[in-house]
């Protein structure tokens, strides 16, 4: 039975699209380009474009199925000075004549370009203050250069770890090299703070670039060049809430345009064979978890619209969401902070502190918010190990009608997920063994009850069974094979991990 839905969810062709290289892997305050990793001390944003039909299902019509474009509506003459809806000699509504078929020459792109940087112009209201210089690499590059970054091994022992934690990667596997795979097979673009450039990624011989992940893009430009991309998100959750504005923004502004062509406007598209991958992502799990600002983010800008029009959205990027939290409940945004939590030093000293700060700049703790939380159960009804779930899909799935709500697919707000309001994640090794504290507190003490429950649903679905002493013992052929501990104290949880059963205890004295 899960098979067939997840099959069935794979007909909507969920694709990242704009990550550079790794990004999800190191995202606890050190991205790289795109994915809110930092390198070299410096944070970026994640502009992944995701889309839920791909490319050449939702670009709009075009002229012929080749992707050559025209159009018949007649331009007014160009304006004395720069305007809205017109960029470099082209309006919003200016007609072309090119031929993407076997890929848009030098001349061409550049037109392409403009007209889609006034039609953004047109959408969002706002005008670009200077070029985006767009390029296009093959897939095969892409994945060469997102697979050639470099780890050191306090980083890749936390994020292994990390991962580990949210039942999502398991103890076999790279959790870094999981996340490239995931992001490699189906990126489609990416916009580039550092450089200030977008870089299309395509799978055709001959580089062919569509206008819906272009606009995506330019919308990012577009927020980097008038409110600037750079926060203090050091986590996980700061990210996830920082990206649900930018992202969320991005999708809006790319709806309407999309819902532009074929009426208004007739736009250039990549045809069948120059989108994404269009196959389900190579880990569900973590495609659940970098989608959220995707799916969420569209509703948050939504609600910021529905009270302020779009002067409520450029108000927002001078007060940028502290979490998820804000995200999935709007109405606790902008008051809500995430309360500090503190873990204990282990009471045996055998065990030592990952600390990844001595690869790279970033911070030497996780937090994982209620998003992650979800992506966690959420993983459950994708993956084969046994016949069970901790959610139904119907939990998960938003339907408009009888059809999947294509601007916010994904409910997030699962049982277990409500009332999350702060956490903290150490990462511990010894002698080659690695262990784990994270906890979390909620707003109540019912919340913080009903994310134990929830959380000890997953680790029985991954082979936990109770100890004599409350504790968990994952059997052995699980990928998370471990003993885990789940300590609730009014509203705070603790959950312990170590390789067995004596070692929780030295990690954590309850």
């Amino acid at each position: 039975m899960r098979r067939e839905f997840a099959v069935g969810l794979c007909v909507v062709a969920l694709l990242l699209s704009g990550c550079q290289g790794l990004g999800v892997g190191t995202e606890e305050g050190t991205a790289n380009e795109t994915l809110t990793v930092t390198e070299s001390g410096t944070e970026y944003v994640n502009t992944t474009t995701v889309v839920l039909d791909g490319e050449n299902l939702t670009e709009g019509t075009n002229d012929s199925a080749d992707g050559t474009a025209t159009d018949s509506s007649v331009s007014p003459p160009d304006p004395d000075a720069d305007r809205l809806g017109w960029e470099n000699g082209y309006w919003h509504n200016e007609s072309l004549a090119v031929d993407n078929s076997d890929g848009l020459n030098d001349t061409e792109l550049s037109a392409v370009v403009d007209r889609s940087m006034a039609r953004v112009e047109y959408v969002r209201g706002l005008e670009f203050d200077g070029d985006v210089p767009v390029s296009t690499i093959s897939r095969a590059e892409y994945r060469n250069q997102s697979s050639n970054g470099s780890y050191g091994d306090a980083l890749r022992t936390f994020d292994n770890a990390k991962f580990e934690a949210l039942f999502l990667i398991g103890e076999s596997a790279d959790s870094i090299e999981s996340q490239e795979s995931t992001l490699g097979d189906s990126v489609q673009g990416y916009y580039s703070p550092s450089l200030d450039e977008i870089v299309i990624v395509t799978n055709s011989e001959t580089p062919r670039i569509g206008e819906k992940t272009l606009g995506h893009e330019l919308v990012h430009a577009l927020q980097d060049q008038q409110f600037g991309l750079d926060s203090n998100a050091t986590t996980r959750d700061g990210v996830q809430g920082r990206n649900s504005l930018i992202e969320g923004d991005a999708r809006t502004v790319e709806t309407a345009y999309v819902d532009r062509c074929g009426s208004s406007w007739s736009c250039v598209s990549v045809g069948q064979s120059g989108g994404g991958g269009g196959g389900p992502p190579a880990h569900w799990g973590v495609h659940f978890l970098v989608y959220f600002p995707y799916s969420d983010g569209s509703a948050f800008v939504s609600e910021l619209r529905s009270q302020g029009g779009w002067a409520a959205v450029n108000d927002a990027y001078d007060d940028l969401p502290d979490g998820a939290r804000e995200v999935m409940t709007p109405a606790d945004y902008p008051d809500w902070e995430p309360r500090t939590v503190t873990v204990p030093r282990p009471p045996s000293d055998d065990w030592e502190r990952v600390r990844p700060s001595v690869d790279r700049d970033r911070t030497d703790y996780a937090t994982v918010g209620p998003s992650a939380i979800a992506a966690s159960m959420v993983y459950t009804l994708y993956d084969d190990y046994n016949r069970s779930a901790v959610v139904r899909p119907r939990q998960f799935l938003n339907y408009d009608g009888g059809e999947l709500d294509q601007s916010d697919p994904f409910n997030y707000d699962l049982p277990g997920t409500r009332g999350w309001d702060g956490g903290r994640m150490h990462v511990y090794t010894n002698d080659g063994e690695t262990g784990y504290v994270w906890r979390t507190t909620w707003t109540d003490n019912a919340s913080a009850e009903q994310f134990a429950t929830s959380w000890e649903r997953v680790i029985r679905y991954w082979g936990g069974e109770r100890t004599a002493d409350g504790n968990w013992a994952i059997a052995e052929e699980s990928p998370f094979t471990d003993a885990v501990a789940v300590r609730v104290e009014g509203d705070t949880v603790t959950v312990v991990n170590a390789p067995t059963e004596d070692g929780l205890t030295e990690l954590y004295d309850a």
